[in-house]
């Protein structure tokens, strides 16, 4: 591929691990967090406050056209927390290396806006970034080729140049039609060999 010019990470399930199922599963149980799962759509729900309203009027409004699980949803808002959790060691080593390198690095994620601010306050990390593109601020989520658009013309990059980071197949792909270089995250093993590969890092900032 192309030199690379500047790294761009997505957030959840790359540098903190976003895993909504299993927050429930503790809090109200397997059975209770299928039937839940199954007879709520969260993900509409979710998308909403990634695409900027308020947690805690969309959550409140679903709670209400859904009295038989009324408890269960606003508990999304309660304890978000508890599904974004815990950080991925390994990845924020490679983000805090790739910036004492001085190489340019990016945030591109589908996310709302508070409760973004409310996980900075957890992992201060998340503002190590020289840009960060967040749908909640943008109101353009990935995999729209709109905002990899905006990315490219807000940076100066040209697509050749970027190196995205995203857990996602949709969203990878939307960036390999751009022309993105990419890496399909399953791990931080996965991306510490595509660092080493790239010659972005080497052996001793991988971490391990």
């Amino acid at each position: 591929m192309a030199e690379i010019r500047a790294v761009v990470f997505d957030i959840g399930n790359v540098l903190v691990e976003w895993h909504p199922e299993r927050a429930f599963d503790r809090t109200i149980g397997p059975a209770r967090r299928e039937a839940l799962f199954a007879g709520v759509d969260l993900d509409t729900m979710n998308a909403r406050v990634d695409m900027g309203e308020e947690i805690a009027d969309v959550v409140a409004e679903t709670a209400a056209a859904h009295p038989e699980f009324s408890d269960d949803i606003l508990l999304w808002h309660k304890n978000w927390l508890d599904m974004f959790w815990p950080a991925i060691p390994r990845s924020v080593t490679m983000l805090k290396a790739l910036r004492a390198r001085g190489v340019p690095v990016f945030a591109l994620s589908n996310f709302g806006t508070s409760t973004l601010e409310l996980s900075e306050r957890y992992y201060p990390f998340l503002l190590d970034f020289d840009r960060r593109f967040v749908s909640g601020h943008l109101a353009m989520m990935k995999p729209d080729p709109a905002l990899y658009a905006h990315v490219e013309a807000e940076t100066g990059v040209a697509p050749e140049g970027l190196f995205f980071i995203d857990d996602r197949a949709e969203n990878i792909a939307a960036a390999d039609t751009r022309g993105w270089g990419t890496h399909l995250f399953d791990g931080p093993q996965g991306l510490a060999d595509r660092m080493l590969a790239e010659g972005l890092l080497d052996a001793s900032e991988v971490g391990r």
